[in-house]
């Protein structure tokens, strides 16, 4: 059978207040007809569907439909599980309706092993989905201890004992899989992702892992990715967007795998091409050569984090202006020459304590002036009087 996995949705999130909407409803898009391409018998989305536990309505219905057109009027298993950034009951609360269509919805992380019957090929899956299990949503006290160390012992002790529970029902004759949304030591992170671990209180090692399964399907991390030294194939897909600029320069891609019962699943990369990219720009020229490019057409799709170098601060009617140049530039970040030590020096030596606060105020402020209360301000609060000035 063919299974597609993929996770980190993150609907309805935003990049510093820009809609990534029209880009997730391009990835739905993308997505169905990967899925129809490639003949998918089975959809495993390993959680984080929403970016907040009180999702947009525009970001359910974009849910809603992504998984009526996925699941293909029951012909196609899609089993999905809550991750950190769900509201687990409020995912789950379509689960009436979703049943008949073929979908599983599981948000608390009750040990589930699901049996799918998939008619293509005449074999039967098993899969053990477990969503996001932080001690709250599991109702469990681990331990009375708040010692990291301890703690992150027995989370593991836990979640492995789990996973060895619901092996038991794999079976040679079945394909057996494995699905959660954790964070397994040793894998890469990025900076959207909501840390999931109390310091590193609420991670597993990747020998945790159920080595039962043919393939464990795993949510959380941005960046696609095997799990190094784990007992099965076992893999982040990533999520479909970048979502901050540490991501910048990812591919990214969902994970097809092939698997029958009793042999070694093998999976393929499929790189998405929906999205716009983001890139960081390093404009070390000044203003001309950021106008440069833009005319050029660079990176003319995409998100940019621009750094620019610069002698002054810059106007802010000039940073409208690159703004309307480009629509997708997201900061705008000047960097000013590196002041040594003797050039202070110098300067305090020749200008009044007040004008070097003027100066300063200015280039904090793009061009601004402390009126008189600021300076006055100032000036006490670095014990100075202004005697002899009135």
């Amino acid at each position: 059978m063919r299974i597609l996995h993929t996770a980190d949705w993150h609907f309805g999130r935003t990049l510093e207040g820009r809609s990534r909407l029209p880009e997730q409803e391009a990835f739905v898009d993308e997505l169905c007809d990967i899925v129809e391409r490639e003949k998918i018998d089975v959809i495993l989305l390993a959680g984080d569907v929403y970016d907040t536990v009180n999702p947009p309505a525009v970001a359910e219905q974009l849910f809603y439909e992504s998984m009526a057109r996925l699941s293909d009027g029951g012909r196609r298993h899609v089993v999905i599980i809550a991750g950190n950034h769900d509201n687990p009951e409020r995912l789950a609360a379509s689960r009436p309706l979703a049943d008949k269509q073929g979908i599983i919805l599981q948000g608390m992380p009750v040990p589930t092993v699901y049996t799918l019957n998939v008619t293509s090929t005449q074999e039967q899956a098993r899969i053990f989905a477990l969503p996001y299990p932080s001690e709250s949503r599991l109702q469990e006290l681990l331990v009375s201890s708040s010692e990291e160390y301890i703690l992150r012992k027995a989370y593991d002790e836990r979640l492995a004992y789990l996973f060895a529970l619901q092996s038991r029902e794999f079976t040679p004759s079945t394909v057996n899989l494995a699905m959660s949304h954790l964070y397994v030591l040793g894998s890469s992170e990025s900076d959207s992702e909501r840390p999931i671990q109390v310091g590193g209180a609420y991670t597993v090692s990747a020998t945790t892992l159920p080595a039962a399964a043919q393939y464990v399907a795993l949510g959380h991390l941005h960046k696609p990715q095997n799990v190094a030294k784990a007992p099965t194939l076992a893999r982040y897909s990533g999520s479909p967007l970048a979502y901050s600029f540490s991501e910048a320069g990812q591919a990214k891609s969902v994970t097809v795998v092939d698997a029958a019962p009793g042999e070694s699943a093998q999976m393929e990369e499929i790189f998405l091409t929906s999205g716009r990219p983001l890139v960081k720009w390093e404009a070390k020229e000044g203003l001309q050569q950021v106008y440069a490019w833009i005319d050029e057409g660079q990176d003319a799709n995409a998100w940019i984090d621009l750094k620019i170098h610069v002698s002054d601060a810059i106007p802010i009617e000039e940073i409208h202006q690159l703004r309307k140049s480009h629509s997708g530039l997201i900061t705008i970040q000047p960097v000013y020459p590196a002041v040594t030590g003797e050039e202070i020096r110098v300067a305090r030596s020749g200008l009044p304590i007040d004008e070097l606060f003027a100066r300063f105020y200015e280039r904090q402020t793009g061009g601004g002036t402390p009126d008189e209360q600021t300076r006055k301000l100032f000036l006490e609060l670095i014990g100075e009087e202004e005697e002899g000035e009135e």
